[in-house]
């Protein structure tokens, strides 16, 4: 019989679990990137971290055994660390947690929740949610407190840790352990810990009711491989595109095999049971995807439709079948498609243009950046790369204190823009990103810096003054699948110097790039602005991973986040190039050509 089922694998591709299981002969295994080394160790550092800082809890214990967890649990000790669960036999599971908390007593026995440590953000803000909230030297649901204005992320990292954790509740329930309300913990990576009772329906991704049904799913194809090892035969499980693919260790030999068919899952993004149904009507391949009519796909839904056409009866079980075809011709004909008349394309210009990128780590926005392209009869006006900076002592008031310069510069550069009757206009990617930050800057102000008044009129002026050319590029452009900047720069011709750009990886950078990780320790913010970075590269700026205290390694992540600042505001000027120029020449999605 095969090992017994981990939380890891509920919600993990199919293909993948089998794989790791069983594999039907040799394939060679993908080395994992850099980055995904440097998150993998980033992880368990910070794990080992948070988990040293609960030995000195009062009744913690650290057990590294089944037989210590055991023992431990019947004698109710109130923190276990690292604990080591016995397997749940009829269930035929084996569960992990970081740390088991007790809750109480249920007859003779202790009850206890699973947490899990995360080196990530948990919740984003939501309007009408809330969550319950305590820290590590209150690590107890009986002491929550509500936090309103945030839910758990909708990440597919998060799910699977709500999945886990529904697992080890089922576990612990198995064993006489288990909270009938399924209380359970995630630590984040500023060590908030966020609880959830998954007994109800409130948390629909990872509550008990849908792990049950995931469960019993991955039961079933544990089942067919004990199967194929005792009979052989064809293989239960075949590739297809999954979420998870590219930090997979099986994406290169999954990836040619999926290549060479052309297959359909290679439309992101489907979930499996919309890429079997695909296949029962005979959509096999991405070409296939393509040649249907979306604008029978889009009929599909509507109460007087009696079609019997593919598209109808696939449209009535796969959401957006339209969007999927486009993606499909996109892949198909190998370039993004118009989705509007070319008449209609393009995007405001304006004599003086300014693209704006804002940085943020841990709730703040440390950098502000921005690129000036004006005419060159103005030669006296600013041009290039600006930035402004906060390095160490990050906090609510050093944000605000850094914003109030870079709006000070911004408004000085409109002021004379009005004056020399210049049209200006700036340009962002994704304005809700840098309008949250913007009024979180000035609430409360900073001394002599912008109100809320003043940043409404900015962005209500008329003709406009603040473009969101995300907003743009959406009704104008198709993709084969996510619409940032990285894929529509990119498409326009634009390429990033550094190697691995992101926001997330970002993130990790101003870790080192603080230079003690920590920020300075009398709260003083380190301001830089009105710099220009040079557009040659440091060729260390990568080789310092550890981060650390050295001068050199610090200024080499500063450098890298600078670079990549200056990139993205780069990025959107290309972008709205494209869009006021080639981007006219591309095919309409609705008549992409010979497919």
């Amino acid at each position: 019989m095969s090992t017994p089922l981990r939380g890891d694998e509920i919600v993990s591709c199919r293909h993948r679990v089998a794989l790791s299981r069983s594999a039907p002969n040799d394939i060679t295994r993908a080395e994992p990137t850099d980055e995904m080394r440097q998150r993998r160790d980033l992880a368990e550092g910070f794990r080992r971290e948070v988990l040293t800082q609960l030995t000195a809890t009062p009744g913690a214990e650290v057990t590294t055994t089944t037989a210590e967890t055991a023992r431990a649990l019947a004698r109710g000790v109130e923190l276990l660390l690292t604990p080591r669960l016995p397997d749940d036999v009829a269930g035929h599971r084996r569960a992990s947690a970081h740390a088991l908390v007790r809750l109480g007593r249920r007859d003779d026995r202790f009850v206890y929740a699973p947490v899990l440590i995360k080196n990530s953000e948990v919740v984003e803000h939501s309007r009408t949610r809330e969550l319950l909230l305590t820290d590590l030297a209150h690590l107890s649901p009986s002491l929550a407190t509500t936090r309103p204005g945030v839910t758990v992320r909708s990440t597919v990292s998060l799910t699977r840790s709500g999945i886990a954790l529904a697992h080890a509740t089922r576990v612990l329930q198995s064993l006489g352990h288990g909270d009938d309300a399924a209380r359970v913990a995630l630590i984040d990576r500023r060590r908030n810990v966020w609880w959830f009772a998954l007994a109800g329906t409130q948390w629909s991704r990872f509550n008990l009711a849908t792990y049950d049904v995931l469960y019993h799913e991955r039961r079933g194809l544990l089942d067919d491989l004990d199967q194929w090892r005792d009979h052989a035969g064809e293989f239960p499980t075949a590739p297809y595109w999954h979420r998870e693919c590219g930090d997979c260790t099986y994406r290169q030999h999954c990836g040619a095999e999926l290549a060479a068919i052309d297959d359909v899952s290679l439309t992101h993004f489907t979930s499996f049971e919309q890429q079997r149904l695909l296949h029962e009507f005979d959509v096999h391949t991405r070409r296939d995807l393509a040649r249907l009519d979306p604008r029978l796909a889009r009929l599909a839904r509507r109460a007087s439709n009696d079609s019997t056409a593919r598209e109808a009866v696939l449209g009535l079980a796969i959401e957006r079948l339209d969007d999927l075809i486009y993606r499909a011709r996109v892949e198909v004909t190998g370039s993004a498609l118009r989705c509007v008349e070319r008449d209609a394309m393009g995007c405001p210009r304006a004599n003086v243009e300014v693209d704006v990128d804002m940085e943020s780590a841990d709730e703040h926005a440390y950098l502000w950046g921005a690129t000036v392209r004006r005419a060159e009869e103005h030669h006296d006006l600013p041009s290039g790369y600006h930035h402004f900076v906060v390095w160490e002592g990050l906090s609510d008031q050093s944000e605000a204190a850094n914003f109030a310069r870079f709006w000070s510069w911004f408004s000085q550069l409109r002021a004379e823009c009005d004056r020399r009757g210049l049209t200006f206009a700036a340009y962002c990617f994704w304005a809700q990103a840098e309008d949250g930050a913007m009024n979180r800057a000035v609430d409360p102000p900073a001394e002599g810096g912008p109100s809320r008044d003043d940043l409404d009129e900015f962005r209500s002026a008329t003709p406009p003054q603040w473009i969101d050319l995300h907003d743009l590029a959406k009704s104008q452009i198709q993709t084969a699948g996510p619409l940032g900047l990285k894929v529509l720069a990119r498409a326009a011709g634009f390429q990033w110097r550094d190697d691995n750009p992101s926001g997330e990886a970002s993130m990790r950078w101003y870790e080192f790039a603080r230079g003690d990780g920590h920020g300075a320790r009398d709260g003083t913010p380190e301001l830089h602005s009105l710099q220009t970075i040079p557009n040659d590269r440091d060729t260390d700026a990568h080789s310092d991973v550890g981060g650390g205290t050295d001068a050199h390694a610090t200024a080499s992540w500063r450098r890298r986040i600078l670079e990549y600042n200056e990139d993205d505001c780069r990025a959107t000027r290309a972008l709205r190039d494209w869009l006021n120029g080639a981007a006219k020449d591309l095919a309409h999605r609705d008549d992409p050509g010979d497919l």
